[in-house]
């Protein structure tokens, strides 16, 4: 799913929440065994095809101590797939015997790894995700120090959960028209079903063929509107094909899926109408194959240029990227994915392709989260005002959003020694007041810009940069910006030249006087709603 809220294939177990041990119990461990909904065999089949598994884990304790850290034997420990023991807790990793408070440094008494291993009175906790999917399921948890006087524990296991399909992305880009990958033979003799997808931006090629004597099957892209899947099983050979009302050829992924049993065969490209054909009543049905199966140009053929991913046959997903590693010609893994996915990078976010999908640069503009949809603006009453202290060029742009919020006092920990050329400036606003002061950069010298509504609701843009009398003013007198709703500023400033984009409408360009100065020198602060 493309969306922000994942798919989640969640795996449930019969251990209770909070399952006391312990209190009145003579031996000296406690095997706590948890039974799952599903085969162990079926998990694994999960989790090694996710792309991220995590199950919750956690320990309460009362004079009981956990991983016995940093020293000593753990006490407590849990055990994974194939029957092994690990001694680490949720929120820590393989290898190390720690609890989440032990790698954050946290932990109740810093002697310790873990909270519980202080062995207070009091009721205490080690809590967290165990994340590292080649260990789990948990299927049991071993408890060990509840055999004293006053020793009590309580486990909580939660289910597994994963998420993203690592056999999705497994792509290969074919780089030139004779290069190929193969694979052994296809074991396609009754039945076959041939799912994969691609993307190009050439007019044909062949997608993958398996020969025998007289019997093969093909898929190919036979023109830029034209897919088809061919075979013969000893009787002739039968075609079927495809038509696009739009080209196939325009970069953007396209599903295809070919079967054949004994009674029919059909192939579907995306969305359209199925086509199928009936198989012949006479000859043999069974798919005598001996060829490797080519996956690209076989057999002197033009061969697929482009990409394709996800390729699974009689349910097997065939690992493209492992075999393209070792292949000239093919690259492993695919780019392009922005330019299917990109219009899911809201607000102007930036598609940035990835190895195996893509992600969204959200950094020049006002959201947050995987698709830039997170708002992460302020609602600021009216009198209320933010302010960003700047320091000096060398400090890292992580201090430089020192923020005071409020306060017009805090001492003056900025070093006046920065001055800009060019800057550049974006925001979103919306109101319903005007005027208002939007943003104001100050600066230790009689240098600052602003931006502001004018009682009209139009938009003006200060800038004062020394040896003019008067600051340059930019008004945008052809609309109202005090209308609630919301308007994107960008101000892009390089010496004198000013580049002022509103919302949607094309930029416009603007010079500064010659008179005046090009540096913004030493500013100090930027404020949001007010002057100071």
């Amino acid at each position: 799913s493309l969306s922000e809220d994942k798919v989640w294939t969640t795996v449930y177990h019969d251990l209770q929440m909070q399952t006391s041990v312990g209190g009145n119990n003579l031996e000296k461990l406690s095997i706590l065994q948890l039974n799952y909904s599903a085969t162990m065999d079926q998990i694994s089949a999960i989790t090694s095809s996710a792309e991220y598994c995590e199950q919750f884990i956690s320990y309460s304790c009362k004079m009981s101590r956990l991983l016995n850290t940093p020293e000593g034997n753990p006490y407590t420990w849990w055990v994974g797939k194939a029957n092994e023991k690990h001694y680490y807790w949720g929120g820590s990793g393989p290898g190390i015997q720690k609890c989440a408070c032990g790698i954050e440094r946290n932990c109740t008494d810093p002697k310790y790894y873990c909270n519980c291993d202080a062995d207070y009175k009091q009721w205490r906790k080690d809590t967290g995700m165990l994340s590292y999917k080649e260990h789990l399921p948990v299927s049991q948890v071993v408890v060990g120090d509840v055999d004293r006087p006053g020793s009590e524990a309580k486990i909580s296991v939660g289910p597994v959960r994963c998420q993203g399909d690592r056999n999705y992305w497994n792509a290969a880009s074919f780089v030139t028209s004779s290069s190929y990958l193969h694979f052994s033979t296809f074991q396609g003799e009754t039945s076959a079903d041939i799912s994969f997808y691609f993307k190009t931006s050439a007019s044909d090629g062949v997608f993958l063929e398996n020969l025998g004597n007289t019997d093969f099957i093909k898929l190919e892209l036979k023109s830029a509107t034209e897919v088809s899947f061919s075979f013969d099983v000893g009787n002739g050979p039968v075609e079927i094909v495809v038509r696009s009302p739009n080209q196939l050829n325009d970069d953007q992924w396209h599903r295809v899926n070919a079967e054949r049993n004994v009674k029919q065969a059909s192939l579907q490209v995306d969305q359209l109408p199925l086509e199928v054909r009936k198989a012949p009543t006479e000859g043999h049905t069974r798919l005598e194959l001996y060829s490797q199966l080519y996956v690209g140009a076989a057999g002197g053929q033009r061969g697929f240029l482009g990409c394709i991913r996800s390729l699974r046959m009689n349910g097997v997903t065939l690992d493209l990227e492992e075999r393209a590693k070792v292949t000239p010609g093919v690259k492993p893994g695919c780019s392009g994915h922005c330019t299917s996915y990109g219009m899911y990078c809201a607000n102007g976010g930036k598609c940035v392709e990835k190895y195996n999908g893509y992600s969204c640069d959200c950094s020049k503009t006002a959201y947050d989260g995987p698709f830039c949809i997170k708002d992460v603006g302020a609602f600021f009453e009216e009198g209320m005002w933010l302010r960003y202290n700047f320091h000096s060029p060398g400090t890292s742009m992580k201090d430089l959003v020192s923020r005071t919020l409020l306060s017009s006092t805090d001492p003056e920990i900025t070093a006046p020694d920065l001055s800009l050329n060019k800057e550049e400036l974006s925001f979103s606003f919306s109101t319903t007041k005007s005027p208002c002061v939007l943003l104001y950069i100050s600066s230790y010298t009689q240098d600052f810009m602003a931006v502001l509504v004018k009682p009209s609701g139009n938009l003006q843009i200060r800038y004062s940069l020394g040896g003019t009398k008067e600051p340059y003013n930019i008004d945008v007198d052809h609309r109202n910006m005090a209308n609630g709703q919301p308007h994107t500023v960008n101000i892009t400033r390089n010496g004198r030249d000013i580049v002022l984009q509103l919302d949607h409408y094309p930029p416009t360009s603007y010079s500064l006087p010659t008179a005046s100065d090009i540096q913004f020198n030493s500013p100090k602060a930027l404020f949001l709603g007010k002057v100071i």
